[in-house]
């Protein structure tokens, strides 16, 4: 149970003040009653000054899943290119159906497929899975996620609702 604690504070230790931020995350695309066509990360630039995304990735890991003691994310898309001051990057993950309306066009893609009510979703600069190698630059727990950045986690997601809206950094 230490080595746990122990690990998960190592973890959390690499959580800092970024500059690029998890906005919204959202795991209903596809599904009956969607507001979307595929689940979708997006990340925000609140700096003044432009940051290059080559290298970092997205990662997703279940609600209940032992992560971060555990090797238990999967990369959702590798990133690339420029974020400018003050603007957002969407990263298009997956569909579970034909139902809803189509992402503007994405900077990335991927074939992951995030959960509608919750989970867990790290910004991280590498590409290789967390916690592995690599700083987390954000991180996201939404609905019943068993851990979350900050106090507690953000709302429950569905299919009409981002779990990750207005997500907290510290």
């Amino acid at each position: 149970m230490r080595a746990r604690f122990i690990l998960a504070l190592i973890f959390f230790a690499s959580l800092s003040v970024n500059a690029q931020v998890i906005s919204q995350v959202y795991g209903g695309g596809g599904n009956v009653g969607a507001t979307y066509t595929n689940d979708f990360i997006e990340i925000f630039n609140n700096t003044q000054t432009a940051i290059n995304l080559t290298g970092y990735s997205v990662q997703y890991s279940p609600a209940n899943s032992t992560a971060p003691t555990t090797n238990t994310f999967v990369l959702v898309a590798a990133l690339s290119g420029i974020i400018q001051p003050g603007q957002y990057y969407l990263i298009q993950a997956n569909s579970s159906g034909p139902v809803g309306n189509a992402l503007p066009t994405p900077d990335a893609t991927g074939n992951t497929n995030l959960g509608a009510q919750d989970g867990k979703v790290i910004l991280v600069s590498t590409i290789t899975p967390v916690p592995t190698t690599g700083i987390v630059l954000d991180f996201v727990g939404y609905g019943g996620a068993n851990c979350a950045e900050g106090i507690a986690e953000t709302g429950v997601g569905s299919t009409t609702t981002n779990g990750g809206t207005n997500a907290k950094s510290i």
